[in-house]
C-alpha cells in the first residue's frame, strides 16, 4: 500500500475531542487505501508544563533526564490517538521513538536524526496494522538513552519518516490553513498560497514565519518530500492547504512570494575595533562560544586602522553578547572602544525565487520604505531574499506597505 505521513501539532491534539477529530481525518485516508504513519506532538501546553517541572526540580539539570521527562507528553498523545482509532475499528498501534527505532545523535535536547529503519513498522503493516501512531520529537541515542530534537522537532520527525518510508506525501496539520504571503494578523489582505517552493519556505521559516520548523523544510528539500500544510479545524478538499514542493512544479509565481518579519531583534555595534586580519573570526568565535545566534553582519570601512563591526541577534541574547565581548576585552583578545546595543529594532524581509530573473526588487523595496519615512539600519541579501533592520515601531507599517507594493494579495 502507498504510505502517507500525517503530523498533528499540539493545538490539533489539545483535547480528547480534537484527538477524535484528528483520528477521523486519519480514518478518511485509511479508507482511500493508504497505510498511514501519524506523528503526534504533545497536547498543547504540556511540554511547557514538563519543562517547568524540570526547572523547578533541578535548575542545573541532567540533560538525559530532561529528555526523558519532556518527551513523555508525546507518548501520552500517541497512546490516546491509537486508542481512539481502535474505537473507530481502525487497526492502530502507538510507537515511541525507541521502538521504531528513531536513531539520533547523543546531543540531548538538540539531537539530530541519523537513521529510521523501516523494518519494524513495515512488518506490522504486513500483519494488518493500518496506522502507526509515532510519538514525535524523540529518538534514541547510541548509548540507548531517550533524546529529543528541540522545540518544533515533531515537524522534523514527520519529514524524516516520509523520507525513510518513501511516502507519497507528508501532511502537516496545524492551527492555520496554509502558508500565507505574510501574517494575516498584521496584514488583513494576506493571501494563502496554493504552492510554494522549498527554498522560499526555508527562507520564510528562517526569517520568522512560524508555520514550519526550519530543519523540517531543510530535510524535505534534501529528500524531495512533498509537504502539505493544512488546518485541523476546517473541512478539507483534495487541494486544500499549501503544497511545499520543487520549484519546477510551480508553473507561475510572483517575483516576491511573501513578506516575513521578526519582531524581537537587536542591533549591536562594536565601535573602533582594531582592523587586522582575523578580527572578524575572533569576534564571532567569542559570540558563538557565548551562545549568541548572530544573523546580519556589517563591517564599516576602516579608518586609521580601526573599524566598526555591526551584527543583529535575538533581543534576549544581548546580555550574552555583552558578556562575551567584555570577557574578550578583559583577556586582551579584542580591543574596542565601546559596545552599543539597540534593542528596539525588527527585521523585515521579502522572499521570492522570481528575484533570480527579475531586477529592481531591492530598489522597489527601499523606495517603498523611504516613501513611508522608514529608515533602514542594516541590509543583507541572498539570491532570493532581501532583509532590512528597521525601528520596531515601524514594523507593521513596513510589512503592509511592502505587501501592497508587490501586489501579494493577487495571484500570479
Amino acid at each position: 500500500m502507498p504510505v502517507l505521513v500525517m503530523k498533528f501539532g499540539g493545538t490539533s491534539v489539545a483535547t480528547l475531542d480534537r484527538i477524535r477529530r484528528a483520528a477521523k481525518r486519519v480514518g478518511v485516508e485509511v479508507a482511500k487505501g493508504y497505510d498511514v504513519i501519524v506523528i503526534v506532538s504533545a497536547m498543547s501546553g504540556e511540554t511547557n508544563k514538563l519543562v517547568g517541572f524540570v526547572n523547578e526540580t533541578s535548575p542545573l539539570y541532567d540533560a538525559r533526564e530532561y529528555d526523558a521527562i519532556v518527551s513523555s507528553g508525546e507518548n501520552v498523545t500517541a497512546g490516546l490517538m491509537a486508542l481512539t482509532l481502535q474505537e473507530m475499528d481502525v487497526p492502530a498501534r502507538s510507537w515511541q521513538g525507541w521502538q521504531v527505532p528513531v536513531r539520533t545523535t547523543d546531543a540531548h535536547s538538540a539531537a539530530r536524526i541519523e537513521e529510521i529503519p523501516t523494518d519494524n513498522i513495515n512488518a506490522k503493516f504486513g500483519e494488518g496494522m493500518k496506522v502507526a501512531v509515532v510519538a514525535g520529537f524523540q529518538g534514541i541515542s547510541p548509548q540507548g538513552r531517550i533524546t529529543t530534537l528541540g522545540r518544533g522537532g515533531s515537524d522534523t520527525t514527520a519529514v524524516a519518516f516520509a523520507a525513510a518510508f518513501d511516502a507519497e506525501r507528508c501532511d502537516i496539520y496545524t492551527d492555520v490553513d496554509g502558508v500565507y504571503t505574510t501574517d494575516p494578523r498584521v496584514e488583513s489582505k494576506a493571501r494563502k498560497l496554493d504552492k510554494i517552493s522549498f527554498e522560499e519556505m526555508l527562507e520564510l521559516a528562517s526569517l520568522g514565519a512560524k508555520v514550519l520548523q526550519t530543519r523540517s523544510v531543510e530535510l524535505a528539500m534534501r529528500y524531495k518530500v512533498k509537504l502539505r500544510v493544512l488546518s485541523s479545524f476546517e473541512e478539507q478538499s483534495d487541494d486544500a492547504g499549501t503544497l511545499v514542493c520543487d520549484e519546477e512544479e510551480i508553473m507561475e509565481s510572483n517575483v516576491v512570494a511573501g513578506v516575513a518579519f521578526s519582531r524581537d531583534e537587536a542591533k549591536m555595534t562594536l565601535v573602533s575595533v582594531a582592523d587586522r586580519p582575523g578580527i572578524a573570526a575572533t569576534i564571532f568565535t567569542a559570540l558563538s562560544e557565548g551562545g549568541v545566534n548572530v544573523d546580519m553582519i556589517v563591517q564599516n570601512i576602516a579608518e586609521e586602522g580601526r573599524t566598526d563591526m555591526t551584527w543583529s541577534c535575538p533581543v534576549d541574547q544581548v546580555i550574552r553578547a555583552e558578556k562575551a565581548m567584555e570577557k574578550a576585552h578583559e583577556e586582551g583578545i579584542i580591543n574596542y572602544q565601546e559596545l552599543i546595543a539597540d534593542k528596539g529594532v525588527a527585521k523585515v524581509s521579502v522572499v521570492g525565487i522570481g528575484m533570480r530573473s527579475h531586477t529592481g526588487v531591492a530598489a522597489k523595496m527601499f523606495k517603498v520604505l523611504s516613501d513611508e519615512g522608514i529608515n533602514i539600519k542594516v541590509i543583507t541579501t541572498s539570491e532570493i531574499k532581501i532583509s532590512v533592520l528597521i525601528d520596531r515601531k515601524y514594523m507593521e507599517l513596513a510589512v503592509q506597505a511592502l505587501h501592497d507594493a508587490f501586489e501579494l494579495d493577487k495571484a500570479a
